[in-house]
């Protein structure tokens, strides 16, 4: 029976595209950069996605990584950008303004709470993630939160799992189950950890890696009934 949860949050419990967009819109206006536009949106979170996925391989650092993405970005549309620093950071502020759940996330941690421990584990900086589980109010609800950047590493390093289970109960890694929407970071971290994957895959994507995961779901709704430990691997 799986005893604690590993919630993953941006484009698990959250919707990430939705707060991307509105803390964009605000930025290009409060700086006076025109209009942000839906392919300008589009284009912006498959550069900020590729991005991530290199700081996930260790090919890049943090503070690379958020002051580049907008770097390139910028440039294919010849935006004028003169305080790329200032611009993340208000950024990051506005990524915690625009709260939306997927499924019933906020309803369905809150209903698990005594049924089994359950913690956040997510990438991002402490600014934007903070924000993001307070004026959720998910914060209230989880028995921890684990951050990359206060953990020391990103998902999925074996050294961001190792902190999460030395600062939790003791728990068999097959009681643990990792929910979450990324192969690369949530997964993969997952598989190596040792610990149960339950990939949630509303889009019905393909496991392209191949990597060994335990079940996959397209709505989150779906997480109580696996709690028993009956599921079959799907890949």
């Amino acid at each position: 029976m799986i005893q604690t949860l590993l919630w993953d949050v941006d484009g698990t419990l959250l919707d990430f595209h939705a707060s991307e967009r509105a803390a964009m819109t605000a930025c290009f206006a409060s700086r006076g950069l025109g209009p942000y536009t839906d392919e300008m949106a589009a284009r912006y979170a498959a550069i900020n996605l590729r991005y991530w996925e290199a700081l996930e391989r260790g090919e890049m650092t943090k503070a690379q990584i958020l002051t580049e993405r907008f770097r390139e970005f910028f440039g294919e549309y010849g935006v004028v950008c003169g305080d790329i620093d200032g611009y993340n950071e208000e950024y990051q502020y506005r990524l915690g303004d625009t709260i939306v759940f997927r499924d019933d996330g906020y309803q369905l941690v809150e209903s698990l709470r005594g049924r089994v421990r359950q913690y956040a584990v997510t990438n991002g900086t402490s600014a934007a993630q903070t924000r993001k589980l307070r004026n959720s109010g998910l914060d209230g609800l989880f028995d921890d939160v684990f951050i990359s950047d206060q953990v020391g590493f990103e998902k999925p390093a074996q050294g961001f799992f190792d902190y999460v289970f030395a600062h939790i109960p003791p728990c068999p890694r097959r009681e643990i189950m990792i929910v979450g929407d990324s192969l690369t970071s949530d997964m993969r971290g997952g598989v190596g950890a040792g610990v149960v994957c339950c990939w949630y895959n509303p889009a019905g994507a393909k496991n392209t890696p191949g990597l060994p995961i335990d079940v996959t779901i397209r709505s989150l709704n779906e997480v109580p009934a696996l709690l028993d430990g009956v599921y079959g691997t799907a890949t």
